[in-house]
């Protein structure tokens, strides 16, 4: 009997339409508008402008404010959530008692939509708040606007969130490597007369490279990407101060219906990620290698 090889791909066939409609055409549409002076105000008068769109970048203070918070926002974050969720996985990991619930209680915060949690720390953030209420109750000065209104401090205090929020997330995943360990590893180095500090820098760390590979890219991915907790919660100020890139893709395509000048900047970003990525995988392998 003859055999069908149309069978299968009949079964991954919505998938692929999907695909092609929601994912590959907007993206290669979106690459064809940053070429263009595109307008959702005006689509008929769209005119191909070549690099104009790029070069105009340079020039846009905007672009380097919101580039420079993007980077400030990811070189913070991101290795302190890292450290933070090996540390407190590697914790859990040790604990003798209630270790489904304390597992649970570190997860639910990640499972919890963004928007909830940003009005949440709106409330903790404010100027009459609890944080406020709890530093003049410890004999800190009363804030006077609140560290959301304080160019400062606003886009310290989403960070702060930010790494609260992740921390249980990527814990739970550095848990599961952790456990996934060779307890021979760890009954070898008792053996020898390591204590739990050298156990954990020269059997633990090692072992879970490959998940802080994982966890470094898909947060740095999620960091350059950071955009509703700047909108719910300072829409980009107070003074531009927590105006990140995809927030400020945001405006130029759907406030001020720049779009073409909108996609030019996606894809600018979308480098800088990928650059980031590639970057952060070769000084990962090159230590394993070593």
């Amino acid at each position: 009997m003859r055999k069908s090889y149309i069978h299968p791909f009949l079964f991954i066939l919505p998938w692929l339409f999907t695909f092609a409609a929601f994912w590959l055409y907007p993206f290669v549409f979106s690459f064809y508008l940053s070429f263009t002076n595109y307008s959702l105000l005006n689509t008929a008068s769209a005119q191909w402008i070549g690099m104009v769109h790029y070069k105009k970048l340079f020039g846009d203070p905007l672009f380097w404010t919101a580039l420079k918070n993007t980077i400030v926002f990811c070189f913070v974050t991101i290795p302190v959530t890292i450290t933070l969720s090996i540390v407190l996985a590697n914790a859990i990991h040790l604990t003798k008692a209630l270790k489904p619930l304390i597992r649970t209680s570190v997860f639910i915060p990640s499972i919890v939509s963004v928007t909830v949690i940003a009005l949440i720390f709106i409330q903790f953030y404010a100027h009459d708040g609890y944080l406020s209420l709890l530093g003049q109750f410890l004999g800190f000065d009363e804030q006077q606007r609140g560290l959301l209104l304080n160019d400062q401090t606003a886009l310290f205090s989403i960070m702060l969130m930010d790494i609260l929020v992740s921390t249980g997330y990527y814990a739970i995943l550095f848990l599961a490597s952790i456990q996934n360990i060779s307890t021979d590893l760890f009954e070898n180095a008792e053996l020898a007369g390591a204590n739990s500090l050298q156990k954990f820098w020269h059997i633990t760390l090692p072992q879970l490279r490959p998940m802080i590979l994982f966890a470094l890219v898909i947060n740095t991915i999620k960091s350059f990407q950071i955009f509703t907790e700047i909108f719910i919660m300072t829409k980009g100020g107070p003074l531009n101060a927590t105006t990140t890139m995809i927030y400020r893709i945001y405006e130029l395509g759907f406030r001020d219906f720049q779009m073409g000048y909108a996609s030019a900047m996606a894809y600018v970003l979308l480098i800088i990620i990928g650059v980031f990525a590639w970057i952060q995988i070769r000084l990962l392998k090159t230590k394993e290698a070593t």
